[in-house]
């Protein structure tokens, strides 16, 4: 663990306490103030870091005042075994709060392995309960899987 350093602050002074990382680019929605189906290019896989690689730079923010973590993407659920980073992360003694944004999909199969993991809360993107205006918004997204998703987390 590196010294602790100097507190990163924003433009008013105030500490910065909190790192958002975008752990993917890759997203099974494509929503239309988002991802525009024809107007996207993919990373190259190997330029997304390997959960390793953010974990070493949580340590480092760690030392720079961090205390909470946000895992967000794209669709963050995309990467397999996510639930790993997450336990990578809750080990690094100054993480207070661990949290994930996601659009839902995926949450049901995973949000047991990701609380075991030590994932504090999550944060769903819903765009609409309305199901037609959500399926145009998303281009396709079910809002029912959403809502079941979200049941199976409330769990």
């Amino acid at each position: 663990m590196p010294p602790k350093l100097r507190q990163v602050r924003d433009s008013m002074r105030r500490a910065i306490r909190d790192l958002r990382i975008s752990v993917t680019d890759r997203c099974n929605l494509r929503c239309t103030y988002c991802m525009p189906l024809s107007e996207y290019s993919w990373m190259d896989r190997k330029e997304v870091l390997r959960y390793e690689e953010i974990a070493r730079l949580v340590t480092i923010f760690v030392s720079l005042g961090a205390e909470e973590v946000r895992l967000t993407g794209g669709e963050p659920l995309l990467r397999k075994n996510l639930e790993n980073l997450v336990q990578q992360i809750a080990a690094i003694p100054q993480i207070k709060d661990i949290s994930l944004t996601t659009n839902g999909l995926l949450l049901a199969d995973k949000a047991r392995a990701l609380k075991s993991a030590g994932l504090h809360r999550i944060n769903v993107s819903l765009d609409s309960l309305n199901p037609a205006k959500f399926k145009k918004i998303t281009q396709g997204g079910e809002l029912r899987r959403v809502i079941n998703a979200l049941r199976a987390a409330q769990k």
